[in-house]
């Protein structure tokens, strides 16, 4: 099992970024609330999905993850230069938390499901979950919990109930107006 940490400390492409961090409370959402703006990179990154290839990071691309408390989830919503939805990236994970310096984190549990704004659904890397359980990476628990989740979120999306969708795009320019325009990070 892998810990990712929001702020993407060690990503290597990128030569220039911003991040900030939030912390809400509501009816909507309670959770942290991360935005990575994308200042400058060494190469953009290119993914393929049923023959469409996307591009997820480029110069003035932007990342908002939502940490939801007490979910087994986390949403990264990437944004081209225009703050279009490029892809909504859901990570199924077996607990999230803060680090002491304030930077959110999940421990990533394997499945992941992207959702396109055409509407495309896939799950991915169930054969990595698999893997991770014949291995002893992961607890029998752990891989019931995982598919069950990834199941739940799923149906959700098929009944346009996953909110997540809709409030990225909203929390993108509501929360986030105010973020610095050149390099460097700027704190939580």
């Amino acid at each position: 099992m892998k810990r990712k940490f929001s702020d993407r400390a060690n990503w290597r492409r990128i030569t220039s970024k911003s991040y900030q961090s939030l912390y809400l409370t509501g009816d909507e959402f309670t959770g942290y609330v991360t935005l990575y703006l994308i200042h400058q990179l060494r190469d953009p990154l290119w993914k393929e999905y049923n023959g469409t290839r996307l591009c997820l990071a480029d110069n003035g691309y932007s990342w908002l993850q939502h940490f939801p408390k007490n979910e087994h989830f986390v949403v990264t919503t990437m944004f081209d230069a225009k703050q279009h939805v490029v892809q909504w990236y859901i990570d199924i994970c077996k607990s999230q938390g803060v680090t002491d310096q304030g930077v959110p984190w999940f421990d990533d549990l394997f499945l992941d499901i992207i959702v396109l704004p055409s509407g495309e659904v896939f799950l991915l890397d169930e054969d990595e979950l698999l893997e991770a359980y014949e291995q002893g990476a992961i607890s029998n628990d752990d891989y019931r919990m995982a598919k069950a989740e990834a199941a739940k979120v799923l149906e959700t999306i098929r009944r346009n109930e996953f909110h997540f969708l809709q409030m990225s795009v909203r929390h993108r320019a509501e929360l986030f107006t105010a973020v610095p325009k050149n390099g460097g990070s700027h704190g939580s």
